[in-house]
């Protein structure tokens, strides 16, 4: 009966070792594949999210300047193309 016991043993402690050796293998994979990604993401041209709503809010206030501008363009000529009245 402890001949069993100790074939038993053995081999829940080589199945053990193998499980744990297996999940070892499986994070050092995770890892590495992290790391890859990482390298290849950080290669492109990304921005941040704070960096991509500073320029949007930059682009709308030149959009917003812009139209005001256009506005007073107008009416300048506008103004301009009325023919003159002469004093007299």
């Amino acid at each position: 009966m402890q001949s069993d016991n100790k074939i038993f043993d053995d081999f829940v402690k080589f199945v053990n070792g193998a499980a744990g050796t297996l999940a070892g293998v499986g994070r050092e994979a995770e890892a590495g594949a992290r790391a890859r990604a990482k390298e290849w993401i950080g290669g492109l041209d990304f921005v941040s999210r704070d960096e991509f709503e500073a320029v949007k809010a930059m682009a709308a206030a030149a959009r917003d300047e812009t139209e005001a501008l256009r506005a007073r363009l107008d009416a300048l000529e506008a103004k301009a193309a009325k023919p003159a009245k002469k004093a007299g």
